[in-house]
């Protein structure tokens, strides 16, 4: 099998490269190799390479600056998808895109379902949201997964900032009024091989049959209070907390330039009921990340 990943340096695309391997030839690409605002360099480089997948783990993905940005997240998130979407048709290949929690308004109380209307809340929610339906507009053998409150202790990202405030305060305040399903970027890369591998026969054909829209997120849900205070309890290096209190807050007391949805859950059964996978409870794979981090 021979597979295009883009966006090689993301916290999901470097997982992927590792994930990918066993499954036959990864190409990986980072911006530097395929700009996502050049339509023209988009269908060059697809048309070269003839990939039986394409993988596209890049976006624009700073949720504050894109309400400054709109056009650029709408390029890369809205517009590139489409085109790549349309190109896998052209050259005979599958696509696999990653969504986001964000289209949602976050206004349900339980969990988003794939069913449930989007209705984004911000520019980088509705620039996501854009992506998908030119997929989708696209046809062809795609598959959306969509997934809730990524992270990876490699680099910047929420439980990376919870750490350095637990090591530079003294009291640290956390919003309690926000709810998602924590992701490992690593479990959400191996269920994508694991998901291929299904296919390895014949992906195109596999894929094809079902195309759609998924959520695969970590099992469960949590406030971003709870999960910092188990990043806290879970830290390997807890000889560096100065922190000695963890308290509650509401989300207005911290305003953004971009509202955040109050509720990012997703349930995630009909990816199980298609695929035969789902992705370990939300806590558990903290627990990995945090003993693969030490």
């Amino acid at each position: 099998m021979r597979l295009l990943l883009i966006g090689r340096n993301g916290q999901l695309g470097w997982e992927l490269v590792r994930s990918l391997g066993p499954l036959g030839q990864t190409i990986a690409l980072g911006s530097a190799e395929m700009d996502l605002t050049d339509p023209g360099a988009i269908r060059d480089t697809v048309m070269r390479m003839k990939p039986d997948v394409i993988l596209n783990a890049a976006a624009y993905t700073d949720v504050d600056r894109a309400e400054l940005e709109s056009e650029l997240a709408l390029s890369i998130n809205g517009v590139a998808p489409g085109i790549l979407a349309e190109m896998a048709r052209e050259v005979g290949a599958a696509l696999i895109h990653y969504s986001t929690d964000y289209i949602f308004d976050g206004q349900k109380d339980t969990y988003y379902s794939e069913e449930d209307p989007p209705a984004p809340i911000n520019s980088y929610g509705r620039s996501k949201l854009e992506g998908e339906q030119a997929i989708q507009a696209a046809g062809g053998a795609y598959v959306i997964l969509r997934t809730s409150w990524l992270y990876s202790l490699r680099g910047p990202g929420f439980p990376r900032r919870v750490l350095e405030w637990a090591q530079s305060q003294a009291v640290i305040r956390v919003v309690e009024d926000q709810n998602g399903s924590p992701t490992w970027s690593r479990a959400l890369a191996e269920a994508t091989a694991m998901l291929l591998a299904m296919g390895e026969a014949d992906i195109v054909g596999w894929l094809g049959g079902r195309a759609g829209v998924y959520h695969v997120a970590g099992e469960g849900r949590t406030s971003r209070f709870e999960w910092a205070k188990a990043v806290l309890e879970l830290d390997p290096r807890k000889e560096r907390q100065i922190a000695r209190q963890v308290l509650p807050a509401r989300a207005e007391e911290f305003p953004t330039a971009a509202r955040r949805p109050f509720n990012s859950s997703l349930c995630c059964d009909r990816f199980e009921a298609v695929f035969g996978l789902r992705l370990p409870e939300w806590g558990e794979t903290l627990r990995l990340a945090m003993e693969d981090w030490r």
